[in-house]
């Protein structure tokens, strides 16, 4: 039987992209709509907060050190220390009804992060891209009405991709060497599980382990797309999970409370908080860290 906990009752507005760091034993994540980064140390209990100047979309971890953050409206590093921001690339200055939102490194070191329009009126204003480690960017797909769900299987070969406004998570063959995808087809449809699919994570054994929007759970698919399980969550806005712990058997779920009307979140106190999940019996893979 999985156990569910509050471990951080920060209560974030849009919590979102949890990075576990195997190296400090640190979880990262963020707060879109509050415009913070955060992270939290289990072993002491420490728990940081650090304000930014613009709405964070999604995090990954750097190989040379800090952080590559997809803001609002563009790739840049950040240092956490300090909150030194340096601008890799700005995107979607056409738009600026679109913003920068979920976004995951593939096993080679390659940041993938998609947008998506701000305003959740069903337009297809986002597109997905891709950050090489010479810091080339790609424009990979268009038409996106909210990015999400980015993630990896264990060899790299497959990414999964989900469009929130579909309700559809695809998967698409990876070509590990260029970056290259082929063959999109349907991993899991509408309907496939309550909600509607936010982030995503992969497990040691290729299971995919996806948050769902308004489904007050985590839903864990096997290879196949099939439903293998789901895990309860307190609260119904689940954001994203990330699997973190010395063995990588604690799965972290963040959340979100924007929008939530008081007496909606009077049956669920501590939605935008961050929970663990033990006791699945399964365990993580270490997150890729941005190679460039």
């Amino acid at each position: 039987m999985a156990e569910v906990a509050c471990v951080v009752d920060c209560r974030d507005e849009l919590g979102e992209s949890p990075v576990w760091c195997p190296v400090d034993q640190r979880l990262y994540w963020l707060d879109i709509k509050g415009r913070t980064i955060s992270r939290f140390t289990p072993a002491s209990g420490e728990y940081k907060q650090v304000a930014v100047d613009e709405e964070p979309g999604s995090l990954v971890l750097r190989e040379r050190g800090g952080m590559v953050v997809a803001f609002y409206g563009g790739f840049r590093f950040f240092d956490p220390e300090t909150g030194a921001v340096e601008t890799i690339h700005e995107v979607e200055a056409e738009t600026p009804e679109s913003r920068m939102n979920d976004g995951r490194c593939d096993r080679q070191g390659r940041f993938w992060a998609g947008s998506m329009d701000d305003a959740m009126t069903g337009r297809p204003l986002g597109s997905l891209y891709r950050l090489d480690t010479d810091l080339g960017l790609h424009r990979v797909e268009p038409d996106i009405i909210i990015s999400n769900s980015i993630a990896f299987s264990p060899g790299g070969e497959t990414m999964y991709f989900a469009d929130f406004g579909l309700d559809t998570i695809w998967a698409y063959d990876l070509d590990t060497a260029t970056g290259a995808l082929s063959n999109k087809r349907v991993f899991a449809g509408p309907e496939s599980a309550p909600g509607f699919p936010d982030g995503s994570t992969v497990d040691s054994e290729g299971y995919v382990w996806n948050a769902r929007w308004n489904g007050w759970c985590v839903a864990r698919f096997a290879p196949d797309g099939t439903l293998d399980r789901t895990v309860e969550m307190p609260f119904q806005q689940v954001t994203c999970p990330m699997f973190g712990g010395a063995g990588l058997d604690v799965l972290y779920v963040t959340g979100a409370r924007v929008n939530l009307a008081d007496d909606v979140l009077a049956g669920q106190e501590q939605a935008g908080s961050v929970f663990a999940v033990t006791g699945t019996g399964c365990t993580g893979l270490p997150e890729p860290r941005f190679g460039g």
